[in-house]
């Protein structure tokens, strides 16, 4: 982001409301549409916030560096302009208003991200290598050492392998650059949030180029007692070893200390049901503030390697090595007793190792044949994950919840070996874009073997993906598509009969509407897209039906998700920006032994509604003062997979005061603007979760 100034025309009248409209005029506008052309003495100089705000290319979505237009599949990128602009902090706050994601779906959670992607949990990629997930499929990496975040939807395993059918989402680090620059910054907030960041970059000589990226925060939470500490650094270097030769050299380093916080698990009676005792407040802990903890380890080293021996031909590998400990004692809530304000507790340990090699290597060629021009990718991909977990459970003491007294006795807790897997995935994968005249057909294909040991007990399992799709891409930036894609996820254990399980199946078709119309004028930026697909997930586990296999499973099971996606990202002349989205999921459990058949999937809204607009002075002696806001509305959710615990809907609103002048910014942003205090989720009885209450950020940035 830079806060430069230079000569463009000052936005014209109406232009919002026709980006507005762009939706409804997706086949028909016309280039020109959301702008006219400005007579040169109307130039004045003006504030640059963000002018790579609005995000038109992506690596993600085919391994090759494309246009979002030509990529045949929804997928989101999320620029640093706009994640710095919003003041995100988190992957669960980067989606907010991106359409087909939701997150904060177990309210505040200083640990985890946790997101759903069309009804799915996606999986963490750290430059396009899966992250170290073991328990959760997200490491909380955080937001600050990313340059872009893009979320990639549907089946993605003809590039990626295993993975869930609703998608995946991929964080790129930030790369050092051959000009000097970088930032430092200081933010205070609510809940005495306290935080440092500084980010530096620029080349040594010339060949070296090198970055450092660094943030410290302190902050409590709105649950008393609950302090959270987080040290984060990433140095990156870049070595141009010939002029078609570099290497760029990428880790981080992140430590996570949560002292005091017992996880939610509220009882419901008290929050989300009647108490005749009372109502639990937002800042009740269910845990023991003294004895609770959660700390984390991880980083990640690696390389990404680049040869190019001609025009045509370029060879590329990304390599990291990733590793995570975390470790946590917790005592927590498990339900009331009659007398409705006595509650039991339980007391848990978990320690768990995960480690993780990963290399992709891939030869990329850009072909004529004929009237054909060919962009293709091919290679292997490798990775070996080891995953080291012990675990211990008791019962803990109890707690009055409308009188709580702390600082009880925890015996201690016995922990024993609940998992020590070795897994090995070999992917072999090709893909051609293939464009003659306005058409792109992209076919891609790839097959993958899966070893699995855990305590020493072998499994296998092998899958062949593939995606197809075919777009047209008119000269005024409108590309229709379709496509239909697989995935597939391996499944541990066994049935009865100790077969082990199938993986996990994905197929999905999607047809869609992109729209990228270049720059409409100096200075006018946007891009949209439209989608609507149909996706099913097999093979899922549902209970064995035979009353003699209790606590067994089959692979009978089986998951249909329908929607449709709208979403705009447009910035007119340095003075306004835009999001908007609109998302409809209806994800349903098509086949089950279980009560949660023809039920929703939990924590999945049928509908959700985003729109935020900025807009910045840029005339006159208020010239670099801006102001935004946006709403967030999302239709109800289920907690649990039998649809009985109902909560929502809800609005909410965000908003940011920014000013920025010379090299300086100074920012205030609120979250949840008006603290509407809610329950999030409610999964049973003991098993209840408030929301993220309102919050404000104050923040002073310098850039150099």
């Amino acid at each position: 982001m830079s806060f430069a100034r230079y000569a463009v025309p000052p936005c014209r009248p109406g232009a919002a409301v026709r980006a507005g409209a762009l939706f409804l005029l997706l086949a028909t506008v016309a280039p020109g549409a959301l702008a006219q052309e400005t007579a040169a003495d109307e130039l004045e100089q003006v504030v640059v916030t963000a002018p790579r705000y609005v995000a038109t290319r992506n690596l993600t979505g085919t391994k090759i560096d494309t246009p979002l237009v030509e990529t045949p599949q929804s997928i989101s990128v999320i620029n640093r302009d706009q994640i710095d602009l919003l003041n995100w902090q988190s992957l669960q706050q980067v989606v907010r208003y991106t359409a087909g994601a939701v997150g904060e779906n177990y309210g505040p959670d200083e640990r985890y991200d946790w997101l759903t992607v069309r009804g799915f949990y996606p999986v963490q990629y750290v430059d396009g290598l899966q992250a170290p997930v073991g328990s959760v499929t997200n490491v909380g990496l955080d937001l600050y050492g990313s340059d872009s975040v893009e979320v990639l939807k549907g089946p993605s395993s003809v590039l990626y392998g295993q993975t869930p059918p609703g998608g995946i989402v991929n964080m790129t680090s930030r790369r050092p650059q051959r000009y000097f620059g970088g930032e430092v910054g200081a933010q205070f907030g609510s809940f005495n949030q306290k935080q440092l960041n500084g980010d530096i970059y620029g080349p040594v000589n010339d060949y070296l180029s090198v970055r450092l990226t660094a943030l410290l925060r302190d902050h409590h939470t709105q649950t008393d007692g609950v302090r959270s500490r987080r040290d984060f650094v990433a140095p990156a270097g870049t070595i141009n070893i010939t002029p078609d030769t570099q290497i760029t050299l990428l880790s981080y380093y992140q430590y996570d200390k949560i002292n005091g916080d017992g996880g939610g698990f509220l009882p419901a009676q008290g929050t989300q049901l009647f108490n005749p005792n009372g109502k639990l407040s937002v800042g009740f802990n269910a845990g023991e503030p003294g004895y609770n903890f959660y700390k984390r380890d991880q980083y990640g080293v690696g390389y990404d390697f680049s040869h190019r021996f001609s025009d045509a031909l370029t060879l590329r590998q990304n390599l990291k090595y990733f590793s995570s400990d975390a470790s946590t004692r917790q005592i927590y809530g498990a339900g009331l007793q009659p007398d409705l304000r006595t509650l039991n507790r339980y007391s848990w340990a978990f320690d768990e190792k995960v480690a993780s090699l990963n290399v992709d290597t891939r030869l990329e060629s850009h072909l004529q044949t004929g009237a054909l021009s060919h962009a293709i990718v091919g290679g292997v991909d490798f990775r070996r994950v080891t995953n080291s977990t012990d675990t211990g459970f008791a019962f803990g003491p109890t707690l009055d919840i409308f009188h709580p007294v702390y600082g009880a006795r925890i015996a201690p807790i016995t922990t024993s070996p609940y998992l020590r897997q070795n897994q090995k995935q070999t992917g072999l994968y090709a893909q051609d874009q293939i464009k003659f005249g306005g058409f792109i057909l992209t076919a891609g294909v790839r097959q993958d073997w899966v070893d699995t040991t855990n305590f020493g007990k072998p499994s296998s399992d092998d899958q062949f993906t593939y995606r197809v799709a075919l777009s047209y891409l008119f000269p005024n930036g409108i590309a229709p598509y379709v496509v239909h894609a697989t995935s597939f996820m391996p499944t541990p254990g066994a049935d009865f009969s100790g077969t082990p399980f199938k993986p996990t199946t994905g197929r999905q078709t999607e047809i869609g509407v992109k729209y990228d119309p270049g720059e409409l004028a100096k200075g006018v930026k946007a891009f949209a897209a439209i989608a609507a697909y149909k996706l099913r997930q097999t093979n899922v586990l549902t209970n064995d039906p035979n009353p003699s296999h209790l606590f067994f499973n089959v692979q009978a099971g089986e998951v249909e998700v329908q929607g449709f996606e709208a979403e705009l990202n447009a910035r007119f002349y340095e003075q306004f920006s835009l999001n908007a989205s609109y998302t409809y999921t209806d994800p349903t459990v098509t086949k089950s032994n279980g009560p949660d058949l023809d039920k929703r999937l939990p924590a999945v809204a049928k509908h959700k509604f985003a729109l935020f607009g900025d807009y910045t002075i840029q005339r006159g002696p208020l010239a670099g003062l801006g102001f935004g806001l946006g709403g967030r509305y999302l239709t109800s959710t289920y907690g649990d997979p039998a649809n009985q615990w109902k909560s929502g809907p809800v609005l909410l609103f965000d908003g940011i005061i920014h000013y920025d002048f010379d090299n300086w910014r100074l920012a205030l942003n609120g979250n949840n603007l008006f603290d509407k205090t809610y329950v999030q989720r409610c999964s049973s009885m003991d098993q209840c979760f408030y929301a993220q209450r309102g919050y404000y950020t104050a923040s002073l940035t310098r850039k150099f």
